[in-house]
């Protein structure tokens, strides 16, 4: 953890032309398909132009919207970066531009986890659960690494000193948590971040395999820490509250997976608000503001199976649903951005909710 603390923040970004921007760092949850709704959100701060990012975070899909928004921001600027984010989600999309040997894993990697409650759909959910990625992937072929190297100019970000990065992936062997920083950043740790174990064969980085980054930094919060006076933006797009108990065997395994990957958020929230205690026992000036962007509970369409979805009408959906989620956030909580945290987080990381 102490590596953690050791890196620094590049120099900030510029003001817009605008007029004096807010400095923020974000923190972007993964979440597959679901990360379609980020791009909503990072499309609308970006449209608006009262915020400078100065540092970004993420895991599995947040990592990869991570660096198209990096990259974006260093090729040109906002504009640029919602050109990265659109022309990624298109293209990554049944209907984009992938190349026919890749579409076809997408495609069936789609209907390995159906939605539906056919006998049929069901026997295929089940192979899909007990068939291991070399029997379901035997070319190992994984069809977003082409697209993030396609998109991504990766020497660009390392280089790049304005803003930091950090990446999360799951060490197999040990199941430590492993923090890519931006001078570490290359396609080979976003795929890490972003490797479903049941999909396709871990990812290898200098002899260690690495799985998805959700199951133990879903997003990295602690790395801002760092820094003495910190807004940080978290984009969450796992539900942390349901109002109805699963009944379903559907529904159970969904929110199962819900709350496996909300785990390592809440604990890092609850790391985050023990440090700050302490340090204000001790005087200490380091603060972390906090505040959150959520996909709320919505019906079974946006259920856990569901982030295997990749037609672009659904991936439209998601992002019109994050953006007015980022509109409405702008509107309530702009002001508080430099002065408060908008989120409770003594009531986030403290005791169960009733």
């Amino acid at each position: 953890m102490n590596k953690l603390f050791s890196w620094a923040f590049g120099n900030r970004a510029p003001a817009g032309a605008g007029g004096p921007q807010k400095h923020i760092s974000l923190a972007l949850q993964g979440g597959g398909a679901h990360g379609a709704f980020t791009w909503g959100v990072l499309d609308h701060l970006l449209e608006d132009g009262r915020l400078a990012i100065d540092g970004i975070s993420g895991a599995s899909a947040g990592a990869v919207n991570a660096v198209m928004l990096a990259d974006g921001l260093v090729r040109g600027g906002a504009q640029e970066a919602r050109k990265r984010l659109a022309d990624f989600w298109r293209a990554a999309s049944i209907g984009g531009s992938l190349p026919a040997l890749q579409r076809h894993v997408v495609e069936r990697l789609s209907r390995a986890v159906p939605l539906g409650g056919s006998p049929m759909k069901d026997w295929l959910h089940t192979m899909g659960g007990l068939l291991s990625p070399s029997e379901l992937n035997p070319l190992n072929i994984n069809p977003l690494k082409q697209l993030i190297e396609r998109y991504v100019d990766f020497a660009a970000i390392r280089a790049d000193t304005s803003r930091e990065i950090f990446i999360s992936a799951t060490n197999v062997r040990t199941g430590d948590l492993r923090i890519f920083t931006r001078a570490e950043i290359t396609a080979e740790a976003v795929m890490a971040s972003a490797c479903l174990p049941l999909v396709f064969r871990a990812v290898e980085i200098d002899g260690v395999p690495y799985w998805d980054g959700g199951y133990v930094g879903n997003p990295p919060l602690l790395p801002f820490l760092q820094t003495k006076d910190t807004d940080l933006l978290i984009v969450q797009v796992y539900p942390q509250m349901r109002q109805r108990t699963p009944e379903t065997t559907r529904e159970i395994m969904s929110r199962a997976s819900e709350i496996s990957f909300n785990a390592p958020f809440l604990s890092e929230l609850r790391a985050i608000d023990l440090i700050q205690r302490r340090d204000e026992e001790r005087g200490a000036g380091r603060r972390l503001r906090l505040h959150r962007v959520a996909l709320e509970e919505l019906d079974e369409a946006f259920d856990s199976a569901s982030r295997l979805h990749n037609g672009y009408e659904f991936f439209d959906k998601l992002r019109q649903l994050g953006q007015a989620a980022a509109r409405r956030f702008l509107d309530a909580h702009f002001e508080d951005i430099g002065r408060r945290g908008s989120i409770d987080l003594k009531a986030e990381a403290g005791a169960e909710r009733a």
